[in-house]
């Protein structure tokens, strides 16, 4: 979870400490900020990923041909209520967003739902919900699905998030769903949030249970606000026992695991598993390492909107493949 108060503010020009570890060049080779697209390609349950510049350099800009089942997209961390100055207009480019997800190109369909992976508000205040519903449901999607993150969790118990969003959950909002074979999972890392997301002993059961009667041939999408992998332990970014989850994942042939909470692209494969991060609505946050602390990072002002973005999933047709791209709030714009 993020350590720094309200009022702290990370700025982009801080030196990065030496001596704490972290392998920088590998792991920062891993990251894509700025809204740099990624593809996710799934043929028999085995994930790859190409940036997208590189898929359409390679294609000579031409599309697969293949016929896609639908598509579905992801925001996060839009902290309506935050007014500092990493972003004293939350509110506006959240709008933004999804001003964004309503332009669907031609010979596109539009998105079937939406997922929000959480920290909706800054402080869990009624006004603060009431606007990002106001805001998200001008989206044109059927349905919007969300989880909470820290900040609309731990002010208040989740009392506000669970009458809001969570009506028709299980325990304190977690559930699940099926779309056109494939099966979505929504989590709730942030209850027992100390020092890095935690799941607990009655999710995890409800998990175990939930996947029992699937087959392993079904695709399966995991949605949290924290990542359930290991990102930065150091700024408890990850989830404690989260490898009990990704465990009880291991026998399906395909998995993607989408977060939030760390404002920045992340991701990985591990086996059949592939992890992925979003950017905020709201405001970024430092690359791991590379500041003192977690927590509101100023950019010039110029520069907001290009870390700042949507995350676009599409699912194919026969192959159950999910291709994820990143786009910032500064393209087209």
């Amino acid at each position: 979870m993020n350590r720094l108060t309200e009022d702290e503010v990370v700025q982009d020009n801080q030196a990065q400490p030496a001596g704490d570890g972290i392998d920088r060049r590998n792991f920062l080779g891993c990251m894509a900020w700025a809204g740099t697209g990624l593809l996710w390609t799934m043929v028999g349950g085995v994930p790859a990923s190409k940036l997208l510049a590189q898929t359409m350099k390679a294609n000579g800009g031409a599309g697969t041909g293949k016929i896609e089942d639908f598509s579905f997209v992801q925001i996060s961390d839009s902290h309506i209520g935050f007014n500092k100055g990493a972003n004293p207009d939350v509110t506006g480019t959240l709008q933004k967003a999804i001003d964004k997800i309503n332009i669907v190109p031609a010979g596109m369909k539009a998105p079937d739902f939406m997922i929000h992976t959480g920290d909706i508000t800054q402080n869990s205040k009624t006004s603060e919900f009431d606007t990002a519903a106001q805001v998200i449901k001008s989206a044109k999607v059927g349905e919007v699905f969300y989880v909470p993150g820290e900040h609309d969790f731990s002010l208040d118990d989740g009392a506000l998030y669970k009458q809001r969003f969570g009506k028709g959950t299980v325990g304190n909002g977690w559930y699940s769903y099926s779309h056109k074979g494939v099966h979505f999972i929504g989590l709730n890392n942030c209850v027992q949030v100390d020092a890095m997301g935690n799941l607990g002993a009655e999710q995890l059961a409800w998990l175990k249970s939930d996947l029992a009667a699937l087959s392993a041939s079904t695709p399966i999408v995991v949605f949290a606000h924290i990542p359930l992998w290991m990102v930065y332990e150091k700024w408890g970014w990850g989830t404690a026992d989260g490898a009990q989850a990704l465990a009880l994942l291991k026998r399906f042939g395909s998995v993607t695991v989408l977060n939030g909470h760390i404002h920045q692209v992340v991701q990985k494969v591990e086996g059949n598993v592939a992890f992925h991060t979003a950017m905020a609505t709201a405001f970024p946050q430092p690359a791991p390492g590379s500041a003192p602390n977690p927590g509101p990072m100023a950019v010039p002002a110029g520069k907001l909107q290009s870390v700042l973005g949507v995350t676009n999933v599409k699912v194919v047709r026969g192959h159950s493949h999910l291709a994820v791209v990143d786009h910032s709030l500064a393209e087209g714009a």
